[in-house]
């Protein structure tokens, strides 16, 4: 009998715990979840404001780590920014708003091409995740930016208009009741980024509360990263995941 999938909702993959050293000295501790099945791409999530509660337990990053493996082929890889904490552990250092936390991004992303060996990354950022992505995921090996509710807290124009010279995609889920950038105010913010692909999101919220906003978050990541994958199944034979 199919079970509708929930909230909390774990489907089968390969979880394995990392360590990553920084250039800087600091070790940060993450997951990556891994398909049983086929392999078609993976996800590196880099997650909202620690001094909000922000990390990689965030609930759309968890629910991706328990739904993409199994249902679209997709590695996730989350992590703790320095200083942030989540369940699995602290990583060392302390928050620097976004500025030593380049150190974090690009000891990361060296260790998925170099270490996991991993193809077709993208790099999917979620509010302050966003400003991380647009100014240090710049490594020439992911395939491109996910963005979702970007507040564009301390991204400058100048480092938006970086990425009208890379062209590789820059995809922007905006929440229609985002209380930091509205679609309107976006088109507006992110205007020197000239080849940027808006999705605004009706009725969604900054954080994405509700299985309608978190599904369609994983569909439009599934889309880019795996396209023959969307859309996503609703329901999973619960004794075939026993």
């Amino acid at each position: 009998m199919p079970e509708v999938i929930r909230a909390n909702t774990v489907l089968p993959s390969l979880r394995t715990d990392f360590r990553v050293k920084t250039a800087d000295g600091h070790l940060l501790i993450g997951e990556i979840a891994r398909p049983l099945g086929e392999y078609t791409g993976a996800i590196l999530c880099l997650h909202p404001l620690p001094t909000a509660g922000g990390m990689m337990d965030s609930h759309i990053y968890k629910k991706a780590a328990n739904r993409l493996p199994e249902l679209a082929g997709i590695a996730v890889v989350r992590f703790n920014t320095r200083g942030t904490s989540s369940d699995a552990g602290t990583s060392e250092g302390e928050f620097d708003n976004g500025i030593s936390e380049r150190h974090d991004v690009e000891a990361m992303l060296a260790y998925c091409f170099d270490e996991l060996h991993l193809t077709n990354l993208w790099v999917v950022g979620w509010s302050f995740g966003t400003d991380m992505a647009l100014q240090h995921a710049k490594d020439p090996r992911h395939k491109g930016l996910i963005l979702l509710s970007p507040p564009l807290r301390t991204t400058t124009p100048q480092q938006l208009a970086y990425w009208n010279t890379d062209h590789r995609p820059v995809v922007a889920l905006i929440p229609e009741l985002d209380e930091y950038l509205n679609p309107v105010q976006a088109i507006e913010r992110f205007a020197p980024l000239h080849s940027i692909e808006f999705i605004p999101v009706l009725e969604a919220k900054h954080l994405w509360v509700g299985e309608p906003s978190v599904s369609r978050v994983l569909n439009e990541i599934v889309a880019r990263v795996a396209p023959m994958r969307v859309p996503l199944a609703t329901t999973y034979l619960a004794e075939a995941h026993s």
